[in-house]
């Protein structure tokens, strides 16, 4: 329950330091990321939570995967972001990314799929070689994820975690 108070204290830092950066006409984000000549994103960022987590196969070494994040939103769809979780096997970790957002998927306004590729660490120890090119903890990392928005604000998304799983998680952009 401490990593989770401890997240959590850090995702709201960090969304409070994102609004506040990018209210200043800041990003945090490089500017490389950004689409030229694109329109300027409706939200500035968008945070994300993540309670469950289907795991594939069963290990009764598994232990619940909580994540939170936050997003910074950039021209032409495209984000950067961090986010920290609790791994398959307890241990604290964290993922840091850049993606691109598709929406309409399907001539479905509220319908969209996310690609984001970046690094995680986290998979130290004896689970070091739970996820592919590990190295001293460190790991590159590609989720596809597809989501729904329920309103302005609102997504449910669902993240394929490789051949491990899937990740559920509620968005909120702000």
């Amino acid at each position: 329950m401490r990593i989770l108070k401890t997240i959590g204290l850090l995702l709201a830092f960090a969304a409070s330091v994102l609004t506040a950066h990018a209210e200043s006409g800041n990003r945090y984000c490089p500017d490389f990321l950004s689409v030229p000549g694109a329109p300027e994103p409706t939200h500035r960022g968008e945070i994300l939570f993540s309670p469950y987590t289907h795991h594939f196969g069963y290990s009764p070494e598994h232990k619940p995967v909580v994540l939170v994040a936050v997003d910074e939103q950039l021209p032409g769809g495209r984000f950067c972001g961090i986010s920290f979780f609790s791994n398959s096997f307890g241990q604290p970790s964290t993922y840091v990314y850049a993606g691109q957002q598709f929406n309409g998927l399907f001539d479905n306004p509220k319908l969209f799929v996310k690609v984001s590729a970046g690094i995680i660490y986290g998979y130290v120890g004896k689970y070091q070689n739970k996820v592919p090119l590990n190295s001293h903890g460190f790991s590159p990392g590609v989720i596809p994820s597809i989501g729904y928005n329920l309103n302005e604000h609102d997504s449910v998304q669902m993240q394929v975690l490789g051949t491990a799983g899937l990740m559920f998680s509620y968005g909120r952009k702000f």
